[in-house]
């Protein structure tokens, strides 16, 4: 009978505790609506036009980019616009400037997962005693994910200039938060039993961490580094629109000039690439740790 009665009184509590959850979420609903419909009032202020008559255009652009590529034939893919009526013949610009992505991707993340690999030890709490350490470090990886690539970029091109340095050291920050933070998740979950025998047999500290943890975390290291090099090549070539070189410049300044046989080309040119790369990327992720495994 008591069994009945504790039963029901849990259905009851789940009960309350539902309904309150169905209000919470409609009142949640309610007011992102009300902010919704206020930022929608507000733009419409600010603009010249309203956003709801504005809505039939939405494809307008698009479309005149794909009938300014079709019009220029398949010159848009093979000739870029600035060579196309020049007398040096037809030259692959924009591979130049697709290989200069592709090299501020591969730098930024090679100098981020070095960094995040030294940085996520130093805030796992399983390897070092020092909590102010592991707090700090922490602490670092956070703001260094709370700000975007083309922020951290803004801030940069005043130092270094327009140039790509500015978004690789850009982008290298930013993997360094993300990376040491997946790393340091990675390294608390591993085995402590190899850490265990080493300290027993006097290993020093950077020897338990080379023989005892870095052979277990190394798969997940190399998998997390090669995702992050996909999101990279995007952030570089997003980075291009604020001067920091490579494809996305180009493609700003096609932008610009509404040249819409140029746009569509460099933006086939960054999906096909894109996509190689992370079927590349997810068959190397496979691979690599199919051959740890065994």
């Amino acid at each position: 009978m008591s069994e009945t009665l504790a039963t029901a009184n849990m259905a009851a509590q789940y009960e309350i505790m539902e309904r309150r959850r169905r209000v919470y979420t409609g009142l949640l609903l309610i007011l992102l609506l009300v902010m919704l419909i206020g930022g929608v009032r507000i733009a419409e202020e600010a603009n010249s036009g309203s956003i709801l008559s504005g809505l039939p255009k939405i494809l307008d652009y698009p479309s005149d980019i794909l009938s300014q590529a079709y019009t220029r034939g398949w010159g848009f893919w093979l000739i870029p616009f600035e060579v196309q009526h020049a007398d040096n013949g037809i030259q692959h610009t924009y591979f130049y400037y697709l290989i200069e992505t592709i090299n501020m991707a591969v730098v930024a993340t090679i100098f981020g997962f070095a960094f995040g690999a030294v940085i996520s030890i130093l805030a796992s709490r399983n390897l070092v005693k020092n909590q102010m350490i592991v707090w700090v470090t922490r602490r670092f990886t956070d703001i260094s994910r709370a700000f975007p690539e083309i922020v951290i970029a803004l801030f940069l091109i005043f130092i270094f200039g327009k140039n790509p340095i500015a978004a690789v050291a850009a982008i290298a920050f930013h993997t360094t938060g993300a990376l040491s933070k997946m790393f340091s998740e990675v390294n608390e979950n591993a085995d402590m039993k190899a850490w265990e025998g080493l300290e027993a047999s006097g290993a020093s500290w950077i020897q338990k961490i080379w023989f005892g943890i870095i052979p277990q975390v190394w798969p997940n290291w190399i998998s997390y580094g090669l995702l992050r090099f996909e999101i990279n090549v995007r952030a570089s070539a997003i980075l291009g629109f604020v001067g920091a070189g490579g494809l996305g410049q180009q493609f700003k300044t096609f932008v610009d000039w509404k040249f819409g046989a140029d746009i569509a080309s460099i933006i086939l040119i960054l999906i096909l690439t894109i996509v190689t790369i992370d079927i590349l990327s997810t068959w190397a992720r496979r691979r690599f740790i199919g051959k740890v495994a065994h």
